[in-house]
């Protein structure tokens, strides 16, 4: 059983509409019209278009009449330049006239620059404006994502990362304008992903499931897509990776991503997030391989402020016996986790290639910034900037 918790209120938020299953793209215009809307700006990257795979999406579009016109200037960690330049196009309308809603195609990049140029058409103002403390809940065009990675989970949360181009701050922006009306989870979509994304991809699910449930606002809600998500990513990241076609490590992978999300979004994520951004935005690393950077070493700086949750963790996903004490699975999700990144060879940031001298001078800048997130504030040990530099010393390698 979970470890228990105190949790008088919790408000939980999802999308309308999940529509998952291998295929499910092919219903995208079925769930337009059960939302009342026809006139979609799908937002995607310069890859999808290239390699054709946003006919996944247009082509039922075109079949059931819907104009659909494509925004595909989305980059890799979203910027305030791309947004800005986003929400021209939402302004500029289209083919059938203004638009009335969007499509996040792709990773969690498009599907982030749908949700902050929502945000901005609705909201106005510059995007640093909406960063956290502020709360972005105006009504905003409708988003239906459709995710093409194993990872983010950003199809069902209220949150999105861009980084202002003026400071390479990695602001995290969240509100109800953020929140998919609907997401469509095909994990078809997915089968051609290559190793290293569906490793990082699938330790940021990972990470997503293992913060939530030990988040200080956890709640029954988020503790069951928690564990549920855990179970089903540690049983098939591996196979998911050394069998890019196996259909069924792909799905359990897709809907493990998908329920970290739902739980993450309801419950919040902690320091291995707050301390990741930085990481990204400053040396430009993808965000689920910092956050597999860091997970080892912030779970172990944490666990004894949180031991039966961790533990939880550890039976979750296999790797210690459902009657075993706290301590003992604790030390074996600490191992499990350290062999997870060995076998799916995710770098320290030395390996990666990150200089050492500017890293560690940056490391007050980066402390603070994590800080400024408010993410480890929900961490189950709250630390000081002076850990935080520590943390970052100890995971340089």
């Amino acid at each position: 059983m979970p470890a228990p918790i105190i949790q008088p209120i919790a408000t939980i938020l999802t999308p309308h509409i999940l529509q998952v299953g291998g295929g499910a793209v092919a219903q995208v215009a079925d769930v337009l019209k059960r939302l009342g809307v026809a006139r979609p700006l799908v937002v995607t990257d310069p890859f999808m278009v290239k390699s054709g795979k946003v006919a996944a999406v247009l082509d039922p579009l075109a079949k059931a009449g819907m104009a659909a016109a494509v925004f595909s200037e989305t980059v890799s960690d979203p910027t305030t330049t791309v947004i800005d330049a986003g929400v021209a196009r939402l302004k500029a309308g289209g083919p059938g006239g203004a638009f009335d809603c969007m499509i996040g195609f792709g990773g969690g990049s498009p599907i982030d620059t749908a949700k902050a140029m929502a945000i901005l058409h609705a909201g106005g103002g510059a995007m640093r404006d909406w960063k956290v403390p502020a709360a972005a809940d105006m009504p905003a065009l409708p988003i239906v994502a459709v995710p093409t990675t194993a990872g983010t989970g950003s199809e069902v949360t209220r949150f999105t990362i861009i980084t202002d181009v003026a400071s390479d701050e990695k602001m995290l922006i969240l509100g109800l304008a953020c929140l998919p009306v609907a997401a469509i989870v095909d994990y078809e979509l997915t089968l051609s992903v290559p190793y290293r994304t569906t490793a990082d991809t699938g330790i940021d699910s990972l990470t997503h499931a293992i913060e939530a449930y030990v988040s200080k606002r956890a709640n029954p809600y988020s503790d069951a897509a928690a564990l549920s998500a855990m179970a089903r990513i540690a049983r098939h990241i591996r196979t998911a990776c050394a069998e890019p076609d196996n259909r069924v490590a792909r799905a359990e992978m897709m809907f493990g991503a998908t329920q970290a999300g739902m739980a993450f979004s309801n419950a919040s994520v902690a320091l291995v997030h707050g301390m990741s951004r930085p990481i990204g935005a400053f040396f430009h690393v993808a965000h689920g391989l910092s956050n597999a950077m860091l997970l080892p070493s912030i779970t172990a700086f944490s666990a004894a402020a949180a031991l039966g949750r961790y533990a939880d963790c550890a039976r979750a996903m296999g790797w210690a016996e459902a009657g075993e004490g706290d301590q003992a699975a604790v030390a074996k999700l600490l191992d499990g986790l350290r062999r997870l990144n060995a076998d799916l060879k995710v770098p320290t940031p030395r390996q990666f290639g990150i200089d050492e001298k500017r890293y560690r001078d940056l490391i007050p800048t980066m402390a603070k910034q994590a800080l400024a997130s408010g993410s480890p504030g929900n961490n189950p040990r709250v630390p000081t900037a002076e850990e935080i530099g520590a943390l970052y010393a100890e995971v340089y390698g």
